[in-house]
């Protein structure tokens, strides 16, 4: 054997487990198709936002949190409908206990600290045994991604259990532990770029135990049209991407070939308000926009979406209203004023105040005028439009889409008629009640949601349009794995020596988001699922 165990995929899960197992005391190389430069892969480019209950932050914040409302949400996000939804369902209720429990002193303990101000995302917007997070929970890494990754490349790079593979593609998984698989030529492109695919030479590994921690399948957007929903409406024929090329969804094959079951294809999370990059890293680069409650949210024709389409609310049933349109992007229209409070954007690489845990730098987000990453985007970005008047902004909206008939009556009429419910505190439109009631929140009124004000208003202004693209990011589906981390073939009895941890298992078991996510499980999934698979392998073998 040339070692204990082999972990394919050096992003967060990968990580997680590769630590777990060397501080067992076994030996264990971890493969990634990609150069040293990308280690953490998607984690690196994230937010860091992580899902969290009942933490001193929310007390702090005023937030009454628990495990049992926690559990509540995630059934009713979830909405587990299938037989196959067993292990799925088992792991989420051990993940909530794990975000309700040891989750943060564990992090804590390897210097891992958050932000103060704890996050309202994917508010739902049904009833209170619905989808949604009925609390603020989503806790963002002082550090972004980068600061979640750290603690476990550091104890990676730390050990002498551990063999770092770069430029190892794994083609199979063969009986007995043996992996096999492609060398690459180097590479010396940045991080997320896409790299050569060029063959130097061929491996064969083997091992006790293997753990596949490889991604889904985001970055190849004909994988995700195939197994794009017919719930979800028609697959749009224009995307950005979330996520760089590499993430490929290979080893999901691969492992399935070799016998493991994949179940809930057909599961997946993409959101609504992406950006094209006007700076891309990787092809097709998409940014999204992490939206406060305020901006007024149109169809392609100018029509406005329905509650609970509200920004920030309801992602797929935002994504299930836009693809009955029949085109591929809506609009927000907004302000100065909004942008300024509202408008964050997800990654580490647009949050550098966050990224680089400078004091000096965050409280620059207090003064007057968006965060310099957004006003670079409005500046230079493809999708905005800047006007003084309405009817201009109108005229630039239909100058970024000259093909789709945009209808200028009722853009007016409907901005119009939002600006006359602002007139008094209380109002029938929904949306406005759900802002102000935001505004209820110590959190959002002090950083995140802009006060209540009128569309039309000259001293809010300029307005601005932005063009919203749908964004690809994760496989909510995955390798069906049982608590232990260990991958089952469609009899439901375990694949021998094989585990999968991170987004190629779902998250864990296969899919235990159900259909929908509550934000930060993404990271937390793959800390947790990684965590579990290492422990367990290493003890195994």
């Amino acid at each position: 054997m040339d070692a204990d165990v082999i972990v394919i995929g050096a992003g967060l899960a990968g990580l997680v487990a590769a630590a777990e197992v060397a501080d067992a005391g076994k030996r264990v190389i971890l493969l990634d198709q990609e150069g040293e430069q990308s280690i953490g892969g998607q984690a690196f480019w994230s937010f860091g936002g992580l899902f969290l209950v009942d933490s001193p932050e929310q007390r702090r914040m005023g937030i009454k949190d628990s495990a049992e409302l926690a559990w509540q949400d995630w059934l009713g996000s979830a909405q587990f409908d299938r037989a196959e939804d067993e292990w799925p369902r088992r792991w989420a209720e051990a993940y909530v206990h794990f975000a309700a429990g040891e989750k943060r002193a564990w992090l804590r303990s390897m210097g891992h600290r958050v932000f103060p101000v704890v996050g309202w995302a994917e508010r739902g917007g049904g009833p209170a045994d619905g989808h949604g997070n009925s609390v603020p929970r989503f806790h963002i890494t002082w550090g972004t991604g980068p600061g979640v990754v750290e603690p476990f490349e550091r104890r990676v790079r730390a050990s002498d259990k551990v063999n770092l593979r770069f430029r190892h593609r794994v083609d199979a998984l063969l009986p007995g532990g043996v992996v096999r698989g492609t060398i690459l030529e180097p590479t010396t492109v940045a991080r997320g770029q896409s790299s050569s695919r060029t063959a130097v030479g061929e491996f064969e590994l083997s091992a006790s135990a293997v753990i596949v921690t490889s991604g889904g399948i985001g970055g190849d957007h004909d994988l995700v049209r195939k197994a794009w929903p017919a719930r979800l409406g028609a697959p749009p024929r224009r995307m950005v991407a979330g996520v760089p090329a590499h993430v490929d969804g290979r080893m999901l094959g691969i492992t399935e070939a070799a016998g493991g079951h994949v179940i809930n294809p057909d599961r997946m999370w993409h959101y609504t308000e992406g950006l094209r990059n006007w700076d891309p890293i990787w092809p097709n680069h998409g940014i999204r926009i992490l939206p406060g409650p305020s901006s007024l949210w149109l169809d392609a024709t100018g029509r406005r979406l329905p509650a609970p389409c509200f920004p920030g609310f309801d992602t797929l049933s935002t994504l299930r209203h836009i693809t009955a349109t029949g085109y591929d992007h809506s609009w927000f229209i907004l302000t100065q004023k909004i942008i300024e409070k509202e408008f964050a954007l997800s990654g580490s690489e647009q949050n550098p105040d966050l990224t680089n845990r400078s004091v000096r730098q965050v409280l620059q987000r207090v003064k007057k005028g968006a965060p310099g990453p957004v006003e670079a985007f409005k500046q230079h970005g493809a999708d905005f439009v800047v006007a003084s008047t309405l009817d201009e902004l109108i005229a630039g909206m239909r100058r970024l889409e000259p093909d789709v008939p945009l209808d200028a009556a009722a853009v007016k009429a409907t901005v119009e008629a939002r600006d006359r419910e602002m007139t008094n505190t209380f109002t029938k439109d929904a949306q406005i009640t759900a802002l102000r009631g935001a505004r209820s929140y110590r959190g959002d009124k002090l950083i995140r949601v802009a006060s209540p004000h009128r569309l039309l208003d000259p001293k809010a202004g300029p307005l601005i349009a932005v063009r919203l693209n749908i964004l690809t990011r994760k496989t909510l589906g995955g390798l069906e794995t049982d608590l232990s981390g260990r991958v089952l073939r469609a009899d439901g009895t375990p694949l021998p020596g094989v585990y999968a941890a991170g987004e190629v298992a779902g998250f864990g078991g296969g899919g235990m988001h159900g259909y929908n996510s509550l934000e930060g499980t993404f990271l937390g999934g793959c800390l947790f699922s990684g965590r579990t698979a290492g422990r367990a392998a290493s003890q195994a073998v």
